[in-house]
């Protein structure tokens, strides 16, 4: 993939609106770009294995322990998973070497923090509640960029997706 269309897939649904991202499933969809970064791992093998771990976030739901938290709860805990990816993906960046392995991860750590950004700004009612503890469940260490990848995925379309399903009562 050439430069300024890897930039134009990346840019464009950057600016998804929150409500866009409760009420729209086109505009999540758009917005996963794992996919896009497990073809594109296919084609760069320079980033296995990762030069650090990667802590992965927890993928397994219990449906009755999810849906006994609150949204604020299961929003916290989302936040903490993408946050401490966020934060490893990052670490392991800094210590790539130019190339492709390194253009993968920082696409990867934009993918993440696009995530961070819209679930941060979800508009929940009932009040915001400030300072809530969320669990931070983290599989294991991994230097494997798929299997990062798949866990984010499943991140994504798990828990995640699940949340959205209760706040789109509201659209």
């Amino acid at each position: 993939m050439d430069l300024p269309l890897m930039v134009a897939s990346e840019l464009s649904y950057v600016h998804t609106r929150p409500i866009d991202f409760v009420c729209d499933s086109e505009a999540r969809r758009m917005m996963n770009k794992v996919k896009d970064l497990q073809v594109e791992m296919v084609v760069c093998s320079a980033v296995d294995p990762l030069p650090s771990d990667i802590k992965l976030p927890c993928i397994r739901i219990h449906k009755a322990t999810w849906e006994r938290k609150s949204v604020h709860e299961q929003r916290a805990e989302i936040l903490l998973s993408l946050g401490t990816l966020a934060q490893d993906v990052r670490s392991a960046r800094t210590l790539s070497q130019p190339g492709c392995g390194l253009t993968l991860l920082e696409r990867l750590e934009h993918s993440i923090n696009n995530y961070l950004h819209v679930v941060r700004l979800l508009r929940i009612e009932q009040g915001e509640k400030v300072g809530l503890q969320a669990e931070l469940c983290l599989g294991q260490p991994s230097k494997d960029l798929g299997l990062v990848l798949k866990h984010l995925g499943l991140l994504l379309t798990g828990k995640l997706e699940w949340l959205i399903a209760e706040m789109a009562k509201g659209c």
